[in-house]
């Protein structure tokens, strides 16, 4: 059977104001470009979207993952968008663009991509996660919780066709190596590397062999490019998105949107340089506000119908997510009242990815022996 490629591409190209959220022009340009790819036979289906300053591309279509055509149409989307971005003097116009012309691959040019290649189901539920001011390990959490335990998901216990449970790509993204981990024999070496989310960050999950889906289709997948390793320097967070399969032996749309009833912390908010309470929002409420943030998540829900992306739902935009936004706001009044302290502000180590290491210039040749 003829597979569907689902990508999900996002870059930043301009904040309004600030670096609050998208303004409509923006997307409306994007819109006109997607558009015409799917008219021209390119594109199956598309949506646009932002979460906070993010512009983001979904796209369905049968190229495959990394396709020339699909990054090119992509990277030329966010060309246009920023050029919309520059004549309203948007702030940041084009920044995630770190490089001056497309060579074919978008993969280290500045924006964040995650895509999947699958056989459809007679049944497809997808979900398009975008995170804003934060970065890639903010997913280690959730697609842990999602795929590896049993107290978020029941169907690990009660679903004979999970209870053997996935296989996690694990990726170091400061040495450029990856590592494959089984659960739930390898749990344990799983989370001593994804605990250390700066460094250790879960790229795709996969069924194992006695799994009803096939083996090489990933069912999960989460963008992991790191902004200040391409640019050198800090140009902000890195803003992560992810896609997950759900339903007919992987988890169910509930089990995969469990996880974010804990405004758990993440690294990032203002200037990429605190840690803060992921807030799971409505797209209405996806703008970054108090203090840049604090980071929000939405979730896209859709069904795919011979590619077509039927959708979406706003999965966040749900009462029963109330108390997890009250309770992100308290964390969020918690952190902030620490200030310029740790653990609010970062580690000292990860401000090396930041705008401290200038500061910290100015400085130096005024430190004495102390012995």
């Amino acid at each position: 059977m003829e597979k569907i490629t689902v990508s999900l591409i996002k870059a930043d190209v301009g904040g309004f104001p600030g670096h609050s959220t998208v303004h409509p022009d923006l997307k409306e340009r994007a819109n006109k470009e997607l558009k015409q790819a799917k008219q021209n036979g390119l594109l199956v289906d598309y949506h646009i979207l932002n979460a906070g300053d993010d512009l983001e591309l979904l796209m369905s279509h049968r190229k495959g993952v990394d396709s020339e055509e699909i990054h090119g149409l992509a990277w030329h989307t966010f060309e246009a968008a920023t050029e919309v971005a520059k004549e309203l003097k948007l702030h940041g116009a084009g920044q995630d663009l770190l490089v001056d012309a497309f060579s074919g691959n978008i993969r280290g040019m500045g924006p964040g991509i995650a895509e999947l290649e699958f056989v459809e189901r007679g049944s497809e539920p997808l979900v398009a996660f975008m995170m804003d001011k934060t970065e890639p390990g903010a997913f280690n959490y959730p697609i842990y919780k999602i795929f590896a335990d049993p107290f978020n998901t029941a169907g690990l216990v009660v679903d004979p066709t999970m209870h053997d449970g996935f296989v996690f790509e694990v990726w170091d993204i400061k040495k450029k190596k990856r590592v494959f981990l089984r659960t739930p024999e390898e749990l344990y070496s799983l989370l001593a590397l994804i605990g250390a989310k700066s460094e250790y960050v879960i790229k795709r999950v996969f069924p194992k062999v006695t799994s009803p889906l096939p083996k090489d289709e990933p069912v999960a997948v989460i963008s992991t490019e790191k902004l200040f390793f391409t640019a050198g320097k800090y140009v902000g967070k890195d803003d992560p998105v992810a896609l997950v399969r759900s339903q007919s032996g992987l988890p169910a749309l509930g089990e995969v949107i469990e996880p974010f009833a804990m405004p758990y912390l993440v690294s990032g908010w203002m200037r990429g340089s605190h840690n803060g309470p992921i807030m799971p929002v409505s797209f209405t409420y996806s703008k970054c506000t108090r203090f840049d943030g604090p980071p929000r998540v939405i979730a896209a829900g859709f069904q795919l119908s011979k590619g077509r992306l039927v959708g979406p739902a706003d999965l966040f935009d749900d009462p029963a997510y109330d108390r997890a936004r009250r309770k992100a706001a308290m964390i969020a009044d918690y952190m902030r009242a620490h200030g310029p302290f740790e653990p609010h502000r970062l580690p000292i180590e990860e401000m090396e990815y930041t705008t401290l290491p200038n500061v910290m210039k100015k400085l130096a040749g005024r430190f004495e022996d102390t012995e």
